[in-house]
């Protein structure tokens, strides 16, 4: 019923307007001056830009705001560790605090332009925290959100102080989104704008289209470097205290900071999911295997060694079978996100080095799975050189001599490496060690070692137990030794005059005059 109608009801049909309704469907509220009739009529008032925006006191304070949530790139973040690590000073800090300080002051869009993960939101989000009041307001919009109505919104702020934060700003530009005219508002009010921008997007908006031009027009950003300069090094080398800071000083090789920060967890998360059988499982074997190398202390591992190496691992490779070696070392080294594959090309020829963060994230987890016990040994054989071969050996003791007590196979582990090296004392130890619990590979090879320290009379209970355990070295190693023994006694009963002895001792002689050889590896 229309408006006029309610009026002729309620007896006010004096007032001297003859309105009336006939025909056709009316939607909405109708004012009537006069007749309206036929067809179909729809009236809509025009809704307030405004409206689709969240008040003020919706929006969360900067002390409380999710990083995260609003574009910085998570971290591994293992159980204690903090959902970020410490923002590591960068040489463009000084320049940005200012601009935004000023821009807190008086208004104005703040841009901060940089290559694809070179740590423009995180630099960004720690301009905010610096530089304005953990009480800030902080308004994040999406991607096409209408801003025509912002200052609106904002001038019933109150007291409260506010902040525009727009991560990827191309995602914001165009006619309902921070044009000129929007941006002008917001300095009248106060208003900062923080924002990040990729290098290519920035050229293409900022040299293309004249209104998303004009708001870039206004400010020069602040640049930021993909490469870091030594100075940046020196301070992130210096913050020892957060295990992923330490792990990127160390381990990023020649990828950045934020590179490693942030791509490590995308890998780490596709790595995980290869396995199932209908994905793929032999990259994910070869990333394994390539892993548990670096946690041996081998950053490189030539191809014929991921190869053979994939023995260690019965149960991943009964379901690596579904992919070929080739097929899956070419999934492997795909590069991801314009960074890295999970593994890539070595320093040297056809060899592979798996990405840096993998190995940190891996072997710092508590659920992380342990290095197969053969896997030091075949490091061991696979290293290229002495120094890679002590690295291998230090490593070994770091992680196996805490666990020792546990388990007689870790000290032969031990005793092989150190015997290698050719510290045949420490050998000595860990192979007694796992001999006293009755290990026979133990046993022989601690015989063998004490011949070579020159203790035959302890070698011998050794070596006789391991000889009659069936070991065939140890036989004769024991026979040569015993024969030494023999030789020495009955020369002396020559030099005696004993005329047996005399008779017996050339041929004794000829047996005996090889050295055993008696460094068993």
């Amino acid at each position: 019923m229309g408006v006029g109608g309610e009026r002729e009801a309620s007896g006010d049909a004096a007032v001297g307007v003859g309105n009336s309704v006939s025909g056709g469907a009316f939607h909405a509220p109708v004012v009537q001056a006069g007749a309206v009739s036929g067809g179909v009529h729809t009236y809509y008032a025009q809704t307030p830009h405004s409206s689709s925006l969240p008040p003020v006191s919706e929006w969360p304070q900067l002390d409380t705001a999710d990083p995260i949530a609003l574009g910085v790139r998570r971290t591994r973040r293992l159980p204690g560790e903090s959902p970020l690590p410490p923002y590591v000073s960068r040489d463009c800090d000084r320049q940005l605090d200012a601009r935004v300080r000023e821009a807190a002051r008086s208004g104005g869009l703040v841009v901060v332009t940089g290559a694809p993960l070179s740590g423009k939101t995180r630099t960004a989000w720690a301009a905010l925290f610096t530089n304005l009041s953990g009480t800030t307001r902080v308004f994040a919009p999406p991607p096409g959100t209408d801003l025509r109505g912002l200052a609106a919104v904002l001038r019933g702020r109150g007291e409260e102080g506010c902040v525009l934060w727009l991560d990827d700003l191309e995602g914001h530009l165009g006619k309902r989104g921070l044009t000129p005219a929007v941006l002008a508002d917001l300095v009248r009010l106060r208003v900062p704008v923080l924002a990040t921008m990729g290098d290519e997007a920035y050229d293409a908006h900022r040299f293309g289209v004249r209104i998303r031009a004009g708001v870039l027009g206004g400010t020069e950003p602040v640049e930021l470097a993909r490469e870091w300069s030594e100075k940046e090094q020196r301070r992130l080398e210096a913050q020892d205290e957060d295990a992923r800071l330490r792990a990127a000083a160390l381990g990023r090789g020649v990828h950045t900071a934020p590179e490693y920060l942030a791509v490590g967890p995308e890998l780490l998360e596709e790595w995980r999911r290869a396995r199932r059988p209908n994905a793929h499982p032999r990259g994910h074997l070869l990333v394994r295997v390539a892993i548990d190398f670096a946690r041996c202390g081998l950053g490189e591992v030539p191809r014929e060694a991921l190869r053979s190496a994939q023995a260690l691992y019965p149960q991943e490779l009964t379901t690596a079978h579904a992919e070929t070696f080739d097929d899956g070392l070419g999934w492997s080294a795909h590069v991801r996100h314009g960074v890295t594959g999970l593994l890539a090309p070595g320093g040297r020829q056809d060899t592979w080095a798996v990405f840096g963060s993998l190995v940190a994230d891996v072997g710092e987890r508590p659920e992380g799975p342990p290095v197969p016990l053969g896997m030091w040994s075949l490091a061991l054989d696979t290293a290229p050189e002495e120094a890679a071969r002590w690295t291998v050996r230090w490593n070994a003791h770091l992680t196996l001599v805490p666990l020792a007590d546990s388990d007689p196979e870790i000290s032969v582990v031990l005793g092989r490496i150190n015997a290698t090296i050719g510290d045949i004392e420490t050998a000595a130890f860990w192979y007694r060690k796992a001999a006293d619990t009755g290990h026979i590979e133990a046993v022989a090879a601690l015989g063998d070692l004490l011949v070579l320290l020159d203790s035959e009379a302890e070698a011998i209970p050794y070596l006789e137990t391991a000889a009659e355990a069936g070991i065939v070295e140890a036989q004769y190693t024991l026979g040569k030794v015993l024969a030494a023994r023999a030789q020495r006694w009955i020369a002396r009963a020559a030099e005696a005059g004993h005329p047996l002895a005399a008779q017996a001792l050339p041929p004794l002689r000829k047996v005996t005059a090889t050295p055993p050889d008696t460094v068993r590896e």
